[in-house]
């Protein structure tokens, strides 16, 4: 079993979360969305400068898990104040963003890292979870629902020209 390191990640860390975000964006999304959509939406919401603003924010929370050999970033979590079409309170936060990159897949980093955000969440007072999935994102959605989140709306949103379509998950913690 490997033990991934997870850590609350600074300004500093910012060029290595952008780099996780982008490749795991595109490895989540490479054949399900345009390539050059893909580009260009990691550049325009995973730069090295937003994830530093995050990890600055007091309302937000960015975990980068490390490869414990080197050092490597494998994965991340980013938990914001909540943007969805639905009613949240201050009593809720987002998990914005959980994932890891192939290599960390299928070893249990994902359920540490949201074992970690639910901790972090608590921490801050915060009693819902609330997330976001494409909706034909099958696997997730199970990885999700196996943790006892429940369907609380839907959303649209643009990626280049693909309107796409998420669930919005909750869960009381």
């Amino acid at each position: 079993m490997t033990r991934w390191r997870l850590r609350r990640a600074s300004s500093e860390d910012a060029p290595a979360v952008a780099l996780v975000a982008g490749a795991s964006f595109l490895g989540t999304f490479a054949g399900i969305l345009d390539g050059a959509d893909i580009v260009a939406h990691v550049m325009r919401n995973s730069s090295a400068a937003k994830f530093a603003a995050w990890s600055d924010a007091p309302d937000s929370i960015v975990t980068i898990a490390e490869h414990p050999d080197g050092g490597a970033p494998v994965g991340y979590t980013l938990m914001t104040m909540p943007d969805f079409p639905i009613a949240t309170g201050r009593d809720d936060i987002e998990l914005r963003r959980i994932y890891t990159l192939t290599i960390a897949q299928g070893t249990g980093l994902g359920t540490r890292l949201m074992t970690q955000a639910i901790d972090d969440a608590r921490a801050l007072g915060k009693t819902r979870l609330l997330l976001g999935v494409l909706g034909r994102n099958t696997h997730a959605r199970r990885f999700y629902e196996r943790r006892g989140f429940t369907v609380a709306g839907r959303r649209q949103y643009q990626v280049g020209n693909m309107l796409c379509d998420d669930v919005i998950y909750a869960m009381s913690i």
